[in-house]
């Protein structure tokens, strides 16, 4: 094969060679590995030889390493670099996936030889990891199709070559607006702005080719743009283009989508035997059924909403002290809060964002990391697929670990949100592979780039997923890094944030931008009892969009996504000034993919145990402890999927976490 992406890259640690790829090349490399694939499944399943561990499970495993090399290169541009090619690309190359995975599924010679070798597993001699990948590999089969007969394997072939279609369709439609869309602010716009929102909002103009100020559909300049923005009838304006992304009754629109979606996933699992979409997708989890996940997550409802109710009388007051009568309103909760945050913890955010440097967190991240896991990072000059993205050398006592891209800056052409992925795996079967992990945010560029507390937490967050991977020791693939459940993946993400709030991390890389002084011990210590504060808002968004992901999921479908989203809200009783964090037409997490379908819960029941796992490090002698960062590596970052998650969680913290943990974390207090 003569083409650049399935070549061998002579490049520092294989890294793909950026600067010399063209979109044209992906077609071409995607259909000669997609081409080599099949011969490699064709070639097991009519393998004459008896199935054995090896020669049907391993040679699964690499058989389509070829097209795994080129996608995960394709994507990761796709995703965070978008181009009107990519898009056309993502749109040929998803219902081709689509239809080459259930050809393999329902490769009736080939489930006979997993089959075989699942009926004689315990004669086989298989050590621990090798018995959960063939039990994975097995399972997988079963629950995508392999045991349907006759219609129903055609009916359920195209089911997920259509759901493939809208899932791309779905996130192409949310990244056009979201491209589309901005409003310039002129003179007289700009009252309230500090000089960091307005440095976000100029910069976001550069990019929009205005000469002047604009706020973007980016969360990370609109959400500052409703904290300090005194002009309500803009607040207005913007809080409405935030949230009618998708929902536009343009060409963008993903409305019908949502529903077309919904109709065939509950079809997808009826043809299966399960009696919802939920019952099928949260077998496979911690969680295992509907009504455990409700559980959960009522369980935090009621406190959460009392708390942002009580909230909201006293932002209610000091609006109605400004002068404005009537309702608060969703564009109004955020700067009543910021003004009310700087009353009551005398915290500005103007004030304590010169101290949050993109740079510094980075840093904080890496030493953290360094301190607990003894990993050293050492920045490469290396091309790289845009001029914004970065990359370190990770190792550990000389040895290379890792490469790891980071990509932090928003832009027109990277879909919102932040995500970690791998262009690499760590794997040693086929020879030790060593990953290239990126992670992707959307933060306000500046010179210096500052972040808000969350922007922190959020790099925080996505540098835990990144360890995970990092710190993979596996044979498999299959069950490398995340490769987890999915409400457990979350865990080492969300513990990890927990030391950005350690004050000795702060102490030391909390540094203002332009005197390098140390933020003040008073501040920090502000900063920190106010943890929790306006926790019933966040909470509540939340919360709002699991349970709404989770009744799509376990009732029948509806031609109206919409009224069943505002009637699941309706009986929940939801606060007149808080939305669902993500409504039905930009919710990317549930339509463009499976990944978090009737999964959006995962968050929080990662939640439960990251504030009881944190609680571990705290009670046996602080956050730096060698003894559990070494248990936190063995038992879960080491691992990925080799076990069960409860039994890893339970190797690593002995029993399982209460809800309880969790509302104390956020400050929440049950009623009664």
């Amino acid at each position: 094969m003569n083409n650049l992406l399935l070549s061998d890259w002579n490049t520092p640690f294989e890294l793909p060679p950026f600067a010399q790829i063209t979109d044209d090349d992906f077609a071409p490399a995607f259909d000669l590995a997609m081409s080599e694939a099949r011969n490699n499944i064709d070639a097991i399943a009519g393998n004459a030889e008896a199935p054995t561990f090896s020669n049907t499970i391993e040679a699964l495993e690499q058989a389509d390493e070829s097209l795994g090399k080129v996608l995960s290169v394709f994507y990761n541009l796709a995703g965070a670099d978008s181009t009107e090619k990519r898009e056309e690309l993502q749109r040929k190359f998803s219902p081709k996936l689509a239809e080459y995975t259930s050809e393999i599924n329902m490769n009736i010679a080939l489930f006979a030889r997993i089959e075989t070798l699942w009926n004689a597993r315990d004669s086989l001699g298989l050590n621990d990891e090798q018995a959960r990948v063939l039990m994975l590999h097995h399972r997988s089969f079963v629950r995508a199709g392999a045991q349907l007969q006759g219609a129903d394997r055609g009916r359920l072939k195209d089911v997920l070559a259509r759901l493939a279609v809208l899932g791309t369709r779905f996130s192409q439609n949310l990244l056009a607006d979201e491209r589309e869309w901005f409003m310039e602010l002129g003179p007289d716009d700009l009252d309230g702005l500090p000089e960091f929102v307005l440095d976000a909002a100029k910069a976001a103009g550069q990019e929009k080719g205005v000469d002047g100020p604009v706020v973007t559909l980016s969360r990370s300049l609109i959400t500052p743009f409703l904290q300090f923005s005194t002009r309500r009838d803009l607040r207005e304006k913007a809080y409405a283009a935030f949230v009618a992304r998708g929902a536009n009754g343009n060409a963008h629109d993903n409305r019908g989508i949502a529903a077309e979606t919904l109709a065939l996933r509950q079809e997808r699992a009826q043809l299966l035997g399960y009696n919802s979409f939920a019952d099928y997708k949260l077998e496979t989890e911690m969680a295992k059924t509907p009504e455990a996940v409700r559980g959960l997550l009522m369980d935090v409802w009621g406190p959460a909403k009392a708390t942002a109710e009580r909230d909201a009388e006293i932002l209610i007051d000091m609006m109605h002290r400004d002068g404005i009568n009537g309702d608060l309103e969703p564009w109004d909760w955020r700067f009543y809060s910021e003004k009310r945050r700087a009353a009551e913890h005398d915290l500005d955010e103007a004030e304590l964002k010169p101290y949050l440097q993109l740079d510094r967190m980075i840093e904080a991240a890496f030493d953290c990391a360094n301190r607990l896991f003894g990993l050293e990072f050492s920045a490469l000059d290396v091309p790289l697929y845009h001029a914004d993205a970065r990359a370190w050398e990770v190792t550990r006592n000389g040895k290379h670990i890792a490469v790891f891209i980071g990509d932090y800056f928003a832009r027109g052409s990277k879909r919102s949100g932040a995500w970690c992925s791998a262009m690499r795996s760590q794997k040693k079967l086929g020879g030790d592979t060593q990953p290239i992990v990126v992670n992707v945010c959307n933060f306000a560029k500046g010179d210096p780039a500052l972040l808000s507390f969350d922007d922190a937490r959020t790099l925080f967050h996505e540098f835990g997923h990144a360890l995970h991977q990092m710190l993979s020791d596996v044979t498999y693939k299959s069950v490398s890094g995340t490769s987890v459940a999915r409400d457990f993946v979350e865990l080492p993400s969300q513990l990890y944030e927990h030391w950005l709030e350690v004050p000795e991390v702060l102490e030391k890389f909390a540094t203002h931008a332009e005197t390098g002084q140390p933020m003040p011990a008073d501040m920090l210590k502000r900063l920190l009892a106010a943890g929790t504060y306006d926790m019933g808002f966040a909470t509540v968004e939340y919360v709002a969009s699991a349970l709404v992901d989770l009744a799509f999921h376990t009732s029948e479908p509806t031609d109206d996504p919409m009224a069943k989203q505002d009637a699941v809200l309706a009986d929940l009783g939801m606060p007149h000034a808080i939305k669902m964090r993500h409504a039905t037409p930009q919710f990317a997490h549930v339509f463009s993919g499976d990944g978090y379908s009737s999964a959006y819960y995962s968050y929080m029941w990662s939640e439960v145990m990251d504030a009881d796992a944190f609680e571990a490090f705290e009670e046996s002698g602080g956050a730096f402890n060698p003894d559990m960062a070494a248990r936190l590596e063995k038992h879960i970052l080491s691992v990925g999927g080799t076990r069960d998650a409860e039994e890893l969680y339970m190797a690593f913290r002995g029993s399982m976490p209460k809800v309880g943990a969790l509302l104390k974390g956020r400050g929440l207090v049950a009623d009664g």
